[in-house]
């Protein structure tokens, strides 16, 4: 099965940036849509960044024009750079990836999370 392991999370002061990757087991040229999500303590998961296959990418409105996602298909990395942190960005982030199978099916893969504290 396809696996997804994110990195680079941890404690960052407010005002600051923090980079996020997520390794893809699998090609990226399998995913229709790879995607960054979040979950902050006592709240549900939201979708922070997309960035769909042959399309553009598109976020949440309160990160836009501070979180950038991209892709590097040549090592399978899905990154997420964040930049002017808030200490409302703390939460868990996990990386997403969609999968398209025959017949419409479709195949949804989760990393385990990662942590990251805005604090000072």
């Amino acid at each position: 099965q396809v696996q997804l392991v994110e990195s680079g999370g941890g404690l960052v002061q407010p005002g600051g940036s923090l980079r996020l990757s997520c390794a893809s087991s699998a090609s990226l040229h399998s995913f229709n849509v790879m995607a960054w999500y979040r979950q902050a303590p006592g709240k549900q998961r939201e979708l922070v960044a997309k960035f769909p296959d042959g399309g553009s990418p598109n976020y949440a409105d309160s990160v836009k024009g501070r979180f950038t996602i991209s892709t590097d298909y040549a090592k399978n990395t899905i990154n997420l750079q964040m930049t002017s942190l808030t200490p409302e960005d703390t939460a868990i982030y996990f990386c997403n990836a969609d999968q398209l199978l025959s017949g419409f099916k479709h195949l949804e893969f989760w990393g385990q999370g990662t942590l990251v504290t805005v604090h000072s």
